[in-house]
């Protein structure tokens, strides 16, 4: 049935069976476990040691780019050295400490006092009985000078010595100042004081000096963590080529740090980090392309090669980026995801190349390690540029100004995302660099993808119909030198199928190299098909019915043979196949019929049917309309505008209704475009013309004689054999033949 305006079909076939459903949920798994793994293996594990703390290292280490990291142990040195620069805080001196020691020394000048008054006592005894004095320690002198020394100046020495303690004890003394304290006080002895009295004041106070201060740790620590907490992390600096650490050497921290900051270690295995992540990515975007494609683009689910194409350019892509963007600095912006766009764009699908760009930069920017969300910006803009620059113009010129569209957004994407780092313009000038390059690479990879991936695929690309389309390709040269006639047949319905295909958005440039070598065919037996054979001869005419039938039917088989010889692509042999769908050749068959009719004898349909397959795609019913629009009128040879739209009308419904049209995908509104264009064009060819007196003169002398002769005109002779024409009268008789079969 011909199909309604606006419904979906993928060439005649609909995602419907359950095979066709298992078919592309077994691509789908297969996609996303290749892509997990893509993700998850190590492409690069010679870079990669296995390392520890104390390891001997096996050989030299060079540090393959410039990195720049936040050390760790660098930083916590710098905090540890401020830390060390904060003093101990100590708390104010204590007055109870002074009041005791001064209430203390009151004592033993007490106690000293009613050892001086005993008078029962023997020198010796009240020398041993100062000397058991506690918390002092005097010599013998010192003891001697207490007994001997008389009271005016014994009650001057206690006064000077409670006075020195006390002076002594307001200042502030700490652990580590007491010596030094005891050592000051002679200096506060008074001038005047005899050297006698002086030495017993420092001996009786200097045991009695304590520290009066203490450290006080709660506000040494704050400060001191206040310290630290006020160096900011130190960054650190390898270069490219620095070596980083030397063969034989013993890793040490420092060592692991740098190895570290390089990637250069084995990192400890993760089963979250490592395999469960990017699993899970994959199965999403697995997921969501799924869905994107059964809603927006069924036609791909439908057709396994393309299905199975697009996984495999996206896991070509998905590993090209693992290799080429993690820790890969430059290189990373010459990464060509306009060559997938681009490729995408000419053998599968335009509308989809937006969502796989989308998802294809935000995985890579997951594998990057270095400024991710400036690589899926630089990727999205890169890629829709390839996609929208390419358009429907995809010839090679076109793939090369796409390169160049590339580049120049790259450039200013590139620009963009550094501009606040613009006084580096060494690091700036060889980005720019590398992205314009990147659209030229971009362009020439997807130039070979397409020549290389159309062959092995089977999916014709605009690059390979520009070269068939060439006149001097060895099949259309042959085909110019047997069959002429069959050769401007061909350029006629290219025309005419070209113009059609343009007005209802169809491949024109398909439409018109498949008419190129629709009848190659007819190389074979050129003079048995009625444009190659000269004028009043017709070679049929002492076959049998079937026999010259088979032979008409046989240019299919001929041109398909031909087409495998010279290794045409799919499309064109589709073209070949198809361009007579199973039509009848109703001359033979007609006449067949008549022949057995007298003989009593029956006639199977089935021997004068076309092979097949009915056309598939709207480019092969156009080219079918075309071929036999275009020779129906060059046969009839219409005289008004009027006449050529009354047969194309006639044509096109006699192919609607023997359901030749059944499986394409033209639609009602599509076959009124497509019979405007061929009335267009043909009326331009067929158009009436203007006799000149001479011609007539010439004409009128034929008529006459023919007359006297008895014969018809030259004009318009008898033929020996009636020739069919297109009619949708479904009357047996032959007609006129007007048309190649």
């Amino acid at each position: 049935m011909l199909q309604r305006t606006g419904e979906i079909r993928s060439g005649g076939v609909r995602l419907t069976s359950i095979r066709q459903i298992m078919r592309a949920i077994l691509i789908a798994l297969i996609f996303a476990s290749a892509g997990s793994l893509i993700l998850i293996y190590q492409f690069v594990p010679t870079e990669v040691v296995k390392l520890e703390l104390g390891d001997v290292v096996p050989k030299d280490i060079v540090a393959p780019r410039q990195v720049v990291y936040t050390s760790t142990i660098e930083t916590e040195a710098a905090r540890d050295r401020a830390r060390s620069l904060v003093s101990t805080v100590y708390s104010p001196p204590d007055p109870k400490v002074a009041r005791q020691q001064v209430e203390r020394l009151r004592k033993i000048f007490d106690f000293l006092d009613s050892v001086r008054a005993d008078a029962y006592g023997s020198l010796a005894e009240k020398s041993e009985w100062i000397a058991a004095i506690p918390d002092v320690s005097l010599s013998d002198l010192v003891v001697d000078q207490i007994l001997i020394m008389n009271d005016t100046d014994w009650a001057e020495t206690r006064q000077e010595a409670l006075a020195v303690l006390d002076e002594a004890m307001r200042a502030e003394i700490r652990e580590n100042q007491v010596a030094s304290t005891r050592r000051q006080l002679p200096t506060k002895v008074a001038l005047d004081t005899p050297d006698n009295q002086s030495s017993v004041i420092v001996a009786l106070t200097e045991d009695l000096i304590l520290p009066n201060t203490f450290p006080d740790e709660a506000r040494t620590e704050a400060e001191r963590q206040a310290a630290a907490n006020s160096i900011p992390p130190v960054q650190a600096t390898i270069e490219q080529n620095e070596l980083v650490i030397s063969a034989g050497r013993i890793v040490g921290p420092k060592d692991l740090e740098r190895l570290q900051a390089l990637n250069a270690t084995q990192p400890e295995f993760s089963w979250i980090e490592n395999f469960a992540t990017p699993a899970v990515l994959v199965l999403l975007t697995t997921i969501v392309i799924s869905f994107y494609l059964a809603r927006y683009a069924p036609r791909i689910l439908a057709d396994d090669r393309r299905l199975i194409l697009l996984a495999f350019l996206l896991l070509a892509f998905i590993a090209i980026a693992k290799l080429m963007i993690p820790d890969r600095g430059y290189i990373a912006y010459f990464y060509p995801i306009a060559a997938l766009t681009m490729m995408v764009v000419v053998l599968i699908n335009t509308q989809i190349v937006f969502i796989l760009t989308t998802v294809l930069a935000l995985l890579a920017g997951y594998i990057a390690t270095d400024v991710p969300a400036a690589i899926v910006i630089y990727l999205i803009l890169s890629g829709w540029t390839g996609a929208l620059a390419i358009g429907k113009d995809q010839r090679v010129n076109a793939l090369l100004a796409a390169g160049v569209y590339v580049g120049i957004i790259n450039v200013g994407v590139i620009f963009a995302l550094n501009m606040s780092r613009s006084s580096d313009f060494t690091n700036l000038g060889i980005l720019l660099l590398v992205g314009l390059l990147n659209g030229i690479f971009s362009a020439g990879l997807a130039a070979i993808g397409l020549s290389v991936i159309g062959n092995l695929v089977g999916i014709t690309t605009s690059i390979q119909l520009l070269d068939l389309g060439r006149p001097t390709h060895p099949l259309l040269r042959q085909l110019l030198l047997k069959a002429p006639g069959t050769y401007h047949h061909s350029l006629m319905v290219s025309n005419l199928g070209e113009q059609a295909a343009e007005r209802i958005n169809a491949n024109a440039l398909l439409v018109r190299v498949m008419a190129y070598y629709h009848d190659v065919g007819k190389m074979q037996r050129p003079y048995f098909f009625i444009e190659n054979q000269p004028e009043g001869i017709n070679v049929h005419e002492k076959l049998d019915p079937q026999i010259s039938a088979q032979i008409i039917i046989s240019h299919v088989k001929d041109g398909l043979d031909l087409a495998q010889k010279y290794r045409l692509p799919r499309a064109i042999k589709d073209g070949i196949g198809q361009h007579h769908g199973t039509s009848l050749v109703k001359y033979f068959y007609y006449q067949a019929v008549e022949v057995a009719k007298e003989k009593d004898l029956q006639v199977d349909p089935l021997d004068f049917l076309y092979p097949g397959p009915k056309p598939q795609t709207k480019e092969n019913g156009i080219l079918m309309l075309a071929d036999v629009s275009e020779s129906t009128v060059r046969a009839l040879k219409p005289s008004s505008a009027e006449e050529i739209d009354e047969i194309v009308q006639k044509v096109i419904a006699d192919k609607l209704n023997t359901g030749q049209l059944d499986d394409c995908e033209l639609t009602v509104a599509d076959l009124y475009h497509i019979r405007s264009a061929f009335v267009d064009i043909l009326q331009g060819v067929h158009h009436p013309r203007i006799k000149y007196p001479e011609q007539v003169k010439l004409e009128g002398q034929a008529e006459s004689e023919a007359a006297a002769k008895g014969s018809p005109p030259a004009e318009a002779p008898t033929p020996a054999r009636p020739r069919p024409s297109l009619s949708l009268d479904p009357s047996p008789r032959p007609a006129t033949l007007i048309r190649r079969e």
